[in-house]
């Protein structure tokens, strides 16, 4: 069974995916974080193995930020979006689910990461139309090449580049 946490600040649309991921017996919600430090709070109590984060949270959090702090716990993270960044992000997430989805969209995704955290070879080719896996092994530049900014010095140096746009 996959324990999940779900990170998402609307209240009627956490439930609504709670009960979409619990419809299919192999996943288990642990908890549901509107924050960042509420999403720490539940790390601790809920033990998850997956979380669904969305990008714009509550109180000045961050989908970015809460990713960071989840993944250096060693969860890994699916972005649940309703706008998708124009780059890839494979040191932060597994991928990105756009909203609106449906049941079947949310249980495909969450298999199709479930292989990528086990390192399994996918034996489900087709995606779900709103659903972006990142490539670990893609070399990515967070911000477009246009703009000429000394490389990345790591993680915290990229998310904070991301988080702030471009420079002007």
């Amino acid at each position: 069974m996959l324990k999940i946490l779900i990170v998402e600040d609307e209240r009627p649309l956490a439930e609504t995916l709670r009960y979409l991921v619990e419809d299919n017996p192999r996943y288990r919600v642990v908890g549901i974080a509107e924050d960042l430090p509420s999403a720490l709070e539940l790390l601790e109590h809920g033990e998850p193995d997956l979380a669904l984060v969305d990008l714009h949270l509550a109180r000045g959090s961050t989908g970015f930020s809460v990713a960071v702090r989840l993944n250096d716990a060693g969860v890994p993270c699916l972005f649940v979006t309703g706008r998708a960044p124009g780059f890839s992000m494979p040191d932060l997430a597994l991928g990105l689910l756009m909203k609106p989805f449906t049941g079947n969209d949310v249980h495909r995704a969450l298999a199709l990461a479930e292989d990528v955290m086990r390192g399994r070879e996918t034996l489900r080719p087709r995606l779900p139309r709103n659903l972006q896996l990142f490539d670990p092994e893609e070399e990515v530049d967070p911000v477009p090449a246009a703009i000429d900014l000394p490389p990345p010095r790591g993680l915290k140096a990229r998310l904070e580049r991301w988080i702030s746009g471009p420079a002007h």
